[in-house]
């Protein structure tokens, strides 16, 4: 695996796609995990278009040792550094017959414990009793995300499609974009494959058309220090 080229990847284009950093006992190992779990919680959505789970890590805890296995954990630390915790986490599974529809967007906010008015902060927003907040531009650039493919995932059933070299125009709007010039890329991932991209890269996400589900565990990663009225809604180091 050549991370220096993965790291000039993620700098340039905003994402990068590694293959095989879980084997499949290991992902076998994750659905047992959440088997386990009572899904009846307010963090658990569910739908016929999709099925979530919210603070994905706290409510399956016996997830984490599985997930952060010693390959994950070498290439946060190579790409990135060792001064990264996770802030977020989310289980993600779209069904065979999902119609759920995602249209291009950057992810813009962060999740914290409250809501405060703290300058550069806001517009704040609240869903299933989870605050969410823009935070200033330089959090946003700081950060990212490694989202886990559970699932063999193409554009058939909804592989994420980006605009590479978006996440270094600072806020984007899509209705802004011109696709007389802009080219957009579907990112298909093997099952135990990893996706690795900044949160300012405008990505959307088709509907599912190949009756195959998509389960995709979505981490978040800071090594910024909120202002001390503040602070993320989830927290932990890596080990």
């Amino acid at each position: 695996m050549d991370l220096v080229a993965k790291e000039k990847e993620i700098r340039e284009s905003g994402f990068a796609v590694i293959d095989d950093v879980f084997t499949d006992d290991e992902v076998e190992n994750i659905f047992a995990a959440i088997d386990r779990v009572d899904s009846t919680k307010e963090t658990f959505r569910k739908s016929n278009d999709l099925f979530a789970i919210r603070q994905f890590l706290r409510e399956v805890p016996d997830s984490i040792a599985l997930i952060f296995n010693q390959q994950l954990k070498a290439i946060v630390t190579e790409l990135f550094g060792k001064d990264y915790f996770l802030v977020k986490s989310i289980y993600f599974d779209k069904p065979e017959t999902s119609n759920w529809f995602v249209s291009y967007h950057q992810d813009l906010t962060i999740s914290v414990n409250q809501k405060i008015d703290i300058t550069g902060f806001g517009p704040y927003t609240k869903k299933h009793d989870q605050f969410a907040v823009q935070p200033p531009l330089h959090i946003l650039e700081g950060n990212f995300t490694i989202r886990i493919h559970l699932d063999d995932t193409t554009e058939h059933n909804g592989a994420l499609k980006v605009i590479p070299g978006s996440h270094s125009k600072g806020i984007y709007r899509p209705e802004t974009i011109d696709w007389r010039i802009v080219k957009e890329v579907s990112c298909s991932v093997r099952r135990g494959g990893i996706m690795i991209m900044k949160p300012l890269l405008l990505h959307s996400s088709n509907r599912t058309s190949n009756h195959k589900k998509r389960r995709v565990i979505h981490l978040e990663f800071s090594n910024q220090i909120l202002p001390k009225e503040l602070s993320w809604s989830e927290y932990l180091e890596l080990e």
